[in-house]
């Protein structure tokens, strides 16, 4: 795929998309590109795949380690991310103000609320919470389906853990055996799904939750062994476009307050995220086109952008995208952002420059479990103090392009759990760039 200042070899014709700005990617980084961008009332198209949300646990981590060598755990993110900047000047983090962050992740989160997914956050630290293996897990917002969570953890409350026969990769047993020197009050619990007598599937279950006939079968099942419980923990199944009447009902059925552990995937708390996204944009204008793919990128002489996307159906002709300005948003290796082979690391829609070690005998530590990580992770797009991608002398690329999210170089966003927050705040700091670019 090719880049260049030159005319787009494409007969362009009254069919072509002209918008202002083209986001490329619909994972977090690009969704929240696109919200930010229709909140400011810039004409957008926004292309990408959508499955990454999937893989989304559905928290939104700010910065849950720092520094990752000592896997020193932070109770502060906004003091932490001082010290990641500080500590880390290259890090995208340290091309925001803090303010900047913030105003990014409060402006996500009032959308959420608004369309009846709200989230909670604990002024000024982490909240703790349990993964689907049993192990704790520092993050800043959490959906309000798992609000409780915490609190079961911080006071010690006696708990019952659930889980249903044929739900795969989720087990109560094994939860509690993992946190029995975390806290031991912990009971567990596997009934019949309701309706269900084979494989359980996650978004089904969500999805059949909705309705209130099973959530109460569901509860009377559940009613019966509460005993001492004061909480009772549920694998993330709890509803797909109603959690809080789901949420209300359960628990006014059963008496005692109920939270949401995260499964393994798909993740329905991601899959919600993606459902609101998709419904929010087009009616906000954003132009969508999910699950289609940019196949060719290339400048036009007046400056604009010339981008080719390909349909998911490959019945349907291609769209030809005419747009003054691109955020790139496309992940990394698994959204296919970046693709690496034998030669290097390499930037799959505008060809650009990509840091990485300069051997590849370099991208990895010979200690697979080596604390600090591996230099591959922070392999990326670096970008300038506006989010433009820069050449390898530091200088922009294009005036006009931008990038924003994982695809960013100088961080490693799994082991510092940062990657919520890194894909909005970078998308909040595109936007403005992009803004300022747009006049």
């Amino acid at each position: 795929m090719n880049s260049g200042h030159c005319i787009c070899p494409i007969e362009l014709s009254e069919k072509a998309v002209t918008c202002d700005l083209f986001i490329i990617g619909s994972g977090m980084a690009g969704m929240s590109a696109a919200l930010f961008a229709a909140r400011k009332g810039i004409d957008t198209v926004l292309v990408g795949l959508t499955s990454e949300m999937g893989f989304a646990s559905g928290v939104i981590d700010l910065l849950g380690i720092h520094p990752v060598a000592t896997a020193t755990r932070v109770e502060d993110p906004w003091q932490g991310i001082k010290r990641l900047c500080r500590d880390e000047p290259r890090h995208p983090y340290a091309r925001l103000a803090l303010s900047t962050i913030e105003a990014a992740v409060t402006t996500l989160l009032d959308v959420l609320a608004a369309d009846g997914y709200p989230y909670t956050v604990r002024a000024r630290r982490n909240q703790t919470v349990v993964t689907p293996v049993g192990t704790l897990k520092s993050t800043y917002a959490l959906p309000h389906t798992m609000a409780h969570g915490p609190t079961v953890l911080s006071d010690r409350q006696p708990c019952l853990l659930v889980d249903f026969p044929g739900l795969k990769g989720y087990s109560a047993r094994q939860i509690v055996t993992s946190l029995a020197g975390h806290h031991g009050g912990f009971q567990t619990l596997r009934i019949p799904f309701p309706g269900n007598s084979g494989e359980c599937y996650p978004e089904q279950m969500a999805r059949a939750l909705d309705t209130v006939s099973v959530r109460r079968k569901l509860a009377a099942a559940l009613g019966p062994h509460v005993g001492a419980a004061a909480a009772i923990g549920l694998p993330a199944v709890l509803g797909m476009y109603r959690t809080q009447e789901v949420m209300a009902d359960l628990q006014a059925a059963v008496g005692v307050p109920i939270f949401e552990i995260p499964t393994m995937l798909p993740s329905v708390p991601g899959l919600r995220l993606r459902e609101i996204f998709q419904q929010r944009l087009p009616a906000m204008g954003v132009r969508t086109h999910f699950q289609n793919q940019v196949t060719h990128a290339q400048r036009l002489t007046d400056g604009r952008w010339c981008f080719v996307v390909a349909p998911a159906n490959e019945s349907e002709a291609q769209i030809h995208v005419l747009a003054r300005s691109a955020v790139l948003c496309s992940g990394r290796f698994f959204g296919k952002g970046l693709h690496a082979d034998r030669h290097g690391i390499r930037e799959t829609v505008f060809n650009l420059s990509v840091m990485q070690p300069k051997n590849r005998a370099d991208w990895h530590h010979k200690d697979v479990l080596h604390q600090p990580g591996h230099p591959v992770n922070r392999a990326g797009i670096a970008v300038d103090e506006l989010f433009r991608p820069v050449n390898d002398h530091g200088q922009p690329v294009y005036s006009n392009l931008f990038a924003a999210g994982s695809i960013l170089a100088h961080q490693d966003w799994m082991r510092q759990k940062c990657g919520g927050g890194l894909a909005i705040a970078t998308a909040y700091g595109a936007i403005d760039a992009c803004t300022r670019g747009l006049g």
